[in-house]
């Protein structure tokens, strides 16, 4: 069972990536023992009134050991957004979990980057 609270939100697109909502610094030890080792925001900081920003999430991910790389998109991803993702996925060795505000832009910029 996911033990991650959003678990309704929580989608695997494939072998390596799956999209979810919006982190807090609180879900990371549950998302480090599901087996994640990567983490992707491509929300932009401040887009939302009490948005966590992505350096208060990357700090705590750091310290469980979690790689984190911010790619925020608004909108349609551009050329350099995704082949960004591309190197992440290269260079990524374990399980990806990307998230947004609700998960779907995680899943184009991955999807585009596919192609």
């Amino acid at each position: 069972m996911w033990p991650f609270r959003k678990a309704s939100l929580f989608r695997r697109l494939d072998d390596l990536y799956s999209v979810t909502g919006q982190l807090k610094v609180a879900d990371l030890p549950a998302i480090a023992e599901a087996g994640f080792t990567v983490l992707v925001c491509t929300r932009p900081d401040g887009e939302e009134t009490g948005q966590p920003a992505f350096a208060d999430i990357a700090a705590a991910a750091q310290k469980l050991g979690l790689a984190s790389h911010h790619i925020p998109v608004s909108g349609l991803p551009d050329p350099r957004q995704v082949a960004a993702m591309r190197e992440v996925m290269a260079a990524s060795d374990g399980q990806v979990l990307g998230w947004c505000r609700s998960g779907a832009r995680a899943e184009t910029l991955r999807r585009m980057a596919d192609d």
